[in-house]
């Protein structure tokens, strides 16, 4: 096989440890992709979450939620896409990993009909974007050129059902709703206040 975009000389001690290298070959084969299809444009498009993978300059990693409506999610090119970064608690662990460390790692995850799709590749960071004027509740929009589309298996996703959206979830024409921590007393005194954004 050529060089292989997914694995490495970790990945495949193991691979041969465990005589799994001939499946993991044909999956990087047959499943890795390197521009979005129709259908997993549309899949990250209807997403109302996916969690965002980061690391700092020496490598040490971070995960975390990323929520919105149907949408927050755009795929903008063939290998692009961006999403807004909402109003949170001020600790901007991923983004300030991406600010050190470009390389990202997006898995969208279905829990009503399972399915997941991973992506890799490396994000930047612009305040000055043109969706934020198109993006309610955006103080920033990360694009992530994608180095690595494809699917994995979902048989482990417990099947779960959407009750309600989140009641944080920035609407056009609507006043943001502050979640009760910010007001809790050994933080009220150190909230730092909501960024006015472009279609406030």
């Amino acid at each position: 096989m050529a060089q292989s975009i997914l694995y490495h000389d970790g990945s495949r001690a193991l691979q041969d440890a465990f005589d799994s290298r001939r499946i993991a070959d044909r999956l990087e084969q047959v499943t890795l992709h390197t521009a979005f299809t129709p259908s997993d444009a549309a899949f990250i498009e209807g997403a109302r979450l996916f969690f965002l993978a980061t690391a700092d300059a020496e490598g040490r990693p971070d995960v975390s939620h990323k929520g919105g409506p149907p949408g927050f999610v755009r795929v903008t090119g063939p290998a692009d896409l961006a999403f807004p970064d909402y109003d949170g608690n001020g600790m901007f662990k991923s983004l300030g990993n991406v600010s050190v460390n470009a390389h990202v790692g997006l898995l969208f995850i279905d829990f009503e009909r399972p399915r997941r799709l991973r992506v890799t590749g490396t994000a930047s960071i612009d305040p000055d974007d043109p969706l934020m004027a198109t993006t309610p509740g955006a103080q920033l929009i990360v694009r992530v050129c994608a180095r690595a589309i494809f699917p994995n298996c979902p048989r482990y996703i417990p099947r779960m059902e959407l009750v309600e959206p989140s009641i944080y979830t920035p609407r056009p024409g609507e006043a943001p709703v502050e979640p009760a921590w910010k007001s809790a007393p050994e933080f009220a005194d150190a909230v730092h206040p909501r960024r006015k954004t472009a279609m406030d």
